[in-house]
């Protein structure tokens, strides 16, 4: 045991360098599967080759390998859908009926101010970080702080991020600055960032005028950049939809061509056959949340279908939880009783689907496929070491499967982000962790009071005390 120790310490005074390093594993997570005797060149954040360990080693003398008994190096999961500056209120959604943001993250975004939304964000990208999230896409934020807080934040703590900018105009002054303006203003400020990549934002198509939302579509495909919306996700929108334009709201964005590769529609969890269509005729991406629909949505998307039809997907937390094992057998669990169960479909798209659409699919979503998302020569070396040598995952004999049923972060002993380890077994490397905690406890009871938030539901006590009263 004190070998294992010390041979662990080794691996972390090895891998805290900024490399090149030759990395030698169990296994290496390629997209045709798990490949053993297969290492891994990393160097100036990229991965510089990916093969055989033997022919790596000798074709690269100058390079000592660095041996990882018992890992499997894998990419790291996208988060699909978040929203970094609401983490001090998590908890707040638990038993609450949908549109949430209208009595809770609205509110409690407004009561921030730069310290706490610059403390919010960063605590959510090291809940990501903890678990296995190597890049995160933010939907935006209406705080009223500077976006670059946000930036600044997750920066800071080493993730990659999808930034969004909240381009809502709808009932806004027409005296004020252009939304174009601030729109191309934000696309242009992280050109070349090696950790923020901007993106545009609208809260739900109800929010913006039909002239933003074409012309954000418009920047947006210009850049290579994404638009994120909520689409399709909560009844009471779809019919506010119907009664404002005689179409659903994925219908009306077709409609206004607003549709397209550049929008990546966040939940679409009330799909009928023919928008199923339109989004795989348009190359319209979907970011699956699973939990979200489990904790506080109105149905679970049909992502099985959206595999089969080869809609782009990838899954996305909506800041539930920040753990991509978790989340990926969520995405199967919900499928299955959503769908599988009712059909008899006993596989509900297998292990692989949901990893892959966690990893490459969910890269895809956010616009970052030629950037990350894959063990690949020339993307970015953005990659997770995990432990197979535990109880869940030692004894294996189909290892996809196994990561989605059985994995958990508890299992991932580094965390790699643009080839610099960022975590290392849970926490943070080159920052006080602990410290940011207990700073982020303290503002988010001030934020948490100040705020006008409506709950519905009581606390778990309080619910108990009174079905025990009745």
């Amino acid at each position: 045991m004190n070998q294992l120790i010390h041979d662990h310490r080794d691996h972390r005074d090895l891998l805290e360098g900024s490399g090149p390093f030759l990395l030698v594993p169990d296994a290496v997570l390629l997209p045709e599967g798990p490949c053993d005797g297969t290492a891994v060149i990393v160097a100036d954040g990229t991965f510089r080759a990916v093969g055989p360990a033997e022919e790596l080693g000798r074709t690269h003398p100058d390079l000592e390998p660095v041996r990882l008994p018992g890992h499997l190096l894998m990419p790291g999961f996208v988060d699909a859908h978040h929203h970094l500056t609401q983490s001090f209120g998590s908890a707040l959604a638990y038993g609450e009926p949908s549109e949430i943001f209208r009595r809770v993250w609205v509110p409690l975004e407004g009561a921030l101010d730069e310290e706490s939304a610059y403390t919010a964000a960063k605590l959510a990208a090291l809940e990501a970080l903890r678990g296995g999230f190597t890049t995160v896409a933010d939907a935006g934020n209406r705080t009223g702080v500077d976006v670059d807080v946000v930036a600044s934040a997750t920066r800071d703590a080493g993730i990659r991020c999808v930034l969004g900018l909240v381009c809502d105009d709808a009932g806004a002054a027409t005296d004020g600055p252009s939304v174009f303006d601030a729109a191309g203003e934000h696309l242009a400020r992280y050109d070349g960032d090696p950790l923020v990549h901007a993106s545009l934002a609208v809260s739900v198509p109800e929010a913006a005028t039909d002239a933003t939302l074409r012309g954000t579509a418009r920047l947006a495909a210009e850049a290579g950049a994404t638009v994120q919306i909520h689409v399709n996700e909560h009844l009471a929108g779809v019919e506010r939809s119907l009664i404002r334009h005689g179409m659903r709201p994925l219908e009306h964005l077709h409609h206004i061509g607003a549709l397209g590769p550049q929008l990546l529609a966040a939940h679409a969890t009330l799909l009928t056959p023919r928008e199923m269509t339109l989004l795989a005729d348009t190359g319209t991406a979907v970011s699956y949340n699973p939990v979200a629909s489990a904790w506080k949505g109105n149905a679970v998307a049909p992502a099985t279908a959206m595999a089969e039809r080869g809609i782009r997907f990838g899954l996305g937390t909506d800041g539930t939880r920040g753990d991509g094992f978790r989340l990926a057998d969520a995405a199967e669990f919900a499928q299955r009783i959503a769908y599988g169960l009712a059909t008899g479909d006993s596989s509900c798209g297998a292990g692989w689907t949901w990893l892959e659409h966690a990893t490459h699919g969910g890269a895809d979503a956010v616009g970052l496929a030629s950037r990350t998302g894959t063990v690949a020569v020339g993307l970015a070396a953005d990659f997770l070491l995990v432990d197979v040598t535990n109880p869940e995952l030692a004894l294996s004999w189909d290892l996809p499967w196994e990561l989605v049923r059985r994995g958990n972060r508890d299992q991932i002993t580094a965390v790699f982000v643009a080839g610099r380890m960022r975590l290392w077994r849970g926490r943070p490397t080159g920052w006080d962790g602990p410290a940011l905690v207990r700073r982020a406890a303290e503002l988010a009871r001030v934020a948490v009071e100040r705020a006008p938030i409506t709950r519905v539901h009581p606390t778990s006590t309080a619910a108990r005390e009174r079905n025990t009263a009745r």
